[in-house]
């Protein structure tokens, strides 16, 4: 029988939540080790990551939780999570499910490099769209 964690357990107490309750989270693919997302969780979106298995945000925007891939189907299992150092930034080592971490439809969300000096710098995409975003969010009518 898999018991709920309870959003105030002792393991949570350790980290260093910030004044709105969150704490960054960077979501970094097992093998590959690239750095796919950046994200944020709350106390209740960390708990039910861990029941899950699954990465589990707070979408800020939206104010509630955010199930990665529940619109996408580009779920993330979760395989660790680490804290860092000062106990303030969470790094999940993940499976990412089809690929595609970004909702831009690219694997990660960092696809923009900076390129040039400080005068004349600009930001280039490194990497290709792998599916349509209007293909992805189709049923949910946003990409």
């Amino acid at each position: 029988m898999n018991t709920p964690i309870q959003p105030k357990a002792a393991w949570l107490k350790k980290i260093k939540w910030d004044e709105h309750g969150l704490v960054p989270v960077i979501a970094q693919e097992a093998g590959s080790n690239d750095v796919l997302m950046f994200a944020w969780m709350n106390r209740e979106a960390l708990a039910k990551t861990v029941e899950l298995g699954e990465a589990v945000y707070w979408s800020r925007s939206r104010k509630k939780l955010w199930h990665k891939g529940e619109e996408s189907g580009h779920v993330q299992k979760v395989l660790e999570i680490r804290l860092d150092c000062d106990e303030d930034v969470v790094l999940l080592k993940i499976e990412q499910a089809g690929g595609i971490a970004c909702h831009t439809g690219r694997h990660s969300c960092f696809f923009q490099k900076f390129e040039g000096d400080a005068q004349e710098g600009d930001w280039q995409n490194t990497e290709p769209v792998l599916k349509d975003p209007s293909d992805i969010y189709e049923k949910a009518g946003k990409a």
